[in-house]
């Protein structure tokens, strides 16, 4: 049986056109898993997705992501991912930068390029020359730092709660408490043997009665109601003895008429 998700097919000699369109701009062509990513030279991307835009057909610039390799010289890749609406087909289109060699902006061919070239920055740092609003969109306006780079902590740097005391949110840095990161892995049913700090001050609750038996009835009390207890259960040995009388078996032991 088919997946239900349409299979990703490339045109046929899509990957050699527009290798053969960019010309010196690119710098490598990987077709890897149905996917085609063309990694084109930093300096001139403007031009190379000008050239994608307007003579291969991808009109549609869909997203602008990060990825971050601390051991490479240039750790950052900055992918460009577009859509054409006539070849119904999506391309990757990525250059690579350190922290301090800007990127070029291609604000000027899609205006929704302003916000996500922001998100890049603001998670990762990478600067956008040509961007006139490249500030901070997704964290906080004191934020350092940027959270999706390899090496910043999973807990950050400073955290922020409200205080009751100044009646605004203040940044604290962060305190990673160990008194309570114990853990034990007994079953939740025996119950916990030890004392959490500071319960050893409260006074312990008292358990619950146990039963008591019930007293022996008095020797000269009535005899319960109800028929006395047979000395031999009732069994049902053959058919037609239910067990539960005479009239009972006479009932059960009756033909239908219809019967032959």
């Amino acid at each position: 049986m088919g997946h239900s998700a349409p299979k990703i097919v490339n045109p046929a000699g899509v990957a050699d056109e527009i290798a053969g369109l960019l010309g010196s701009l690119l710098v490598e062509a990987v077709d890897h898993a149905e996917e085609l990513s063309f990694t084109v030279q930093r300096e001139r991307l403007v031009e190379a997705l000008e050239v994608l835009r307007d003579r291969a057909q991808y009109q549609q610039l869909m997203e602008i992501a990060g990825v971050d390799y601390p051991d490479r010289p240039e750790r950052f890749e900055v992918c460009y991912h577009l859509l054409s609406v006539t070849r119904n087909h999506r391309i990757r289109v990525k250059v690579s930068t350190d922290e301090d060699m800007p990127v070029p902006s291609v604000t000027q061919l899609w205006p929704v390029a302003g916000w996500l070239e922001r998100e890049v920055f603001d998670m990762y740092g990478v600067i956008f020359d040509g961007n006139g609003d490249l500030r901070r969109i997704l964290t906080d306006y004191g934020f350092k730092g940027h959270p999706q780079r390899k090496d910043f902590p999973l807990t950050g740097y400073v955290e922020l709660r409200y205080s009751e005391e100044d009646k605004r949110v203040v940044y604290e840095p962060v305190r990673l408490a160990q008194d309570f990161r114990s853990f034990d892995f007994m079953s939740p049913w025996e119950g916990a043997q030890y004392v959490l700090p500071g319960d050893e001050k409260a006074p312990q609750a008292p358990g619950a009665p146990s039963p008591v038996a019930a007293p022996p009835p008095p020797p000269n009390a009535p005899a319960p109601k109800g028929e006395p207890k047979a000395d031999t259960p009732k069994t049902t040995e053959k058919p037609g003895v239910s067990g539960a009388g005479e009239p009972t078996d006479s009932e059960a032991n009756k033909k239908s008429e219809d019967k032959a």
